[in-house]
């Protein structure tokens, strides 16, 4: 024990990243909370969760197994989506519960969600308790509303891509600057 300023200090112990026999895939995750926030697209006009068909066959490619209501699904993307867009919390509390597991595996809990919404549900769970939540932003542009994870180092990505978004949203500006002037 080192005492640091009055202060108790633990010796540093190299702790492995995840626990032995449970598999912690962040980038999985956020890949999977993405693709549910993005099941509509402003740009293309399409929207996955109005069609019950197209919601189950997201559900199979994701390997997420059963696909419940489409209703549900859209009311929690949603909530989430308002959540994450550009750090705006939303003004009504918005409260819902959904089914998920605790299950141990080597001695070690875990979750697991029971169906599709459940998964994706425990993935956003676990980005929240890391810290990554915070790095999911829906892009501003009104044409585009994509989700993406900003990896930028001080957290201050503002476009899906400074390349499309980014440049024509800079363009509209400088012209509106210029023409007024």
């Amino acid at each position: 024990m080192v005492f640091v300023n009055s202060r108790a200090v633990a010796p540093e112990v190299d702790r492995p990243s995840s626990p032995d026999g449970v598999e912690l895939d962040f980038d999985h995750d956020i890949a999977l909370v993405l693709a549910f926030l993005n099941t509509c697209d402003a740009e293309k006009g399409t929207e996955t969760l109005d069609d019950p068909g197209q919601w189950q066959q997201w559900c199979i490619d994701q390997d997420l197994g059963k696909a419940p209501g489409v209703d549900a699904a859209r009311e929690i993307r949603d909530a989430m989506r308002t959540t994450v867009s550009c750090g705006v919390r939303p003004h009504a509390v918005f409260e819902t519960a959904w089914p998920v597991q605790v299950r141990l595996h080597n001695g070690i809990p875990t979750l697991t969600g029971g169906d599709a919404i459940g998964s994706v549900l425990v993935a956003a769970a676990r980005l929240v308790h890391t810290g990554r939540w915070d790095r999911i932003k829906i892009c501003p542009a009104d044409d585009c509303l994509w989700a993406f994870y900003d990896r930028s180092r001080n957290r201050s990505r503002t476009w899906c891509s400074m390349r499309v978004c980014g440049n024509r949203e800079k363009a509209r500006s400088w012209r509106e600057r210029h023409t007024t002037a």
